[in-house]
């Protein structure tokens, strides 16, 4: 396991390949929809705000996604990189996910992140937006898990 004393490359400052590839470790490690191994790329005292739900550090993390994803069936996510700066990485994404009554939703949303030198999140900021899609308008249709590498992108998707 990450623990806060082994760094978690690629570290800060970011280029488009390293920034690039923190943004396919966050998409994979949320696709696996494990709450602890997710929780172990953010600092013990990380802070997150997502939609108008404020966090703060990894038991919080822990707890939250344990809720989204009892919630959200069927999760499969892709993100991609939008901008990036010294140790800040910008992302948009959409996921796809139905209710317990099947009804299916896509959410759109943008994330900033901020890492710290050891290449851990130390702050999350995410806005989303729910939409209702028919089951015939889903696009996400890999087995649960990681998002194949030829699976196209949200670009490449019109999304």
């Amino acid at each position: 396991m990450t623990t806060a004393e082994n760094p978690r490359p690629p570290f800060p400052p970011f280029d488009a390949v390293t920034a690039a590839q923190k943004v396919r470790m966050a998409e994979d490690a949320w696709n696996t929809r494990d709450p602890v191994k997710v929780s172990l790329a953010y600092t013990p005292d990380s802070v997150w705000r997502n939609r108008a739900e404020f966090l703060s550090g990894r038991e919080d993390i822990v707890e939250f996604l344990t809720r989204k994803w009892n919630r959200e069936l069927e999760y499969r996510l892709i993100k991609e990189l939008w901008a990036f700066h010294g140790n800040r990485i910008a992302v948009r994404f959409a996921y796809e996910w139905r209710d317990d009554s099947g009804h299916w939703f896509r959410s759109y949303g943008n994330e900033n992140w901020e890492f710290s030198a050891t290449g851990f999140m130390q702050r999350r900021i995410a806005s989303i937006n729910d939409m209702p899609i028919a089951e015939n308008e889903r696009k996400y249709f890999w087995p649960l898990g990681r998002r194949p590498d030829d699976h196209p992108g949200l670009s490449e998707l019109g999304l």
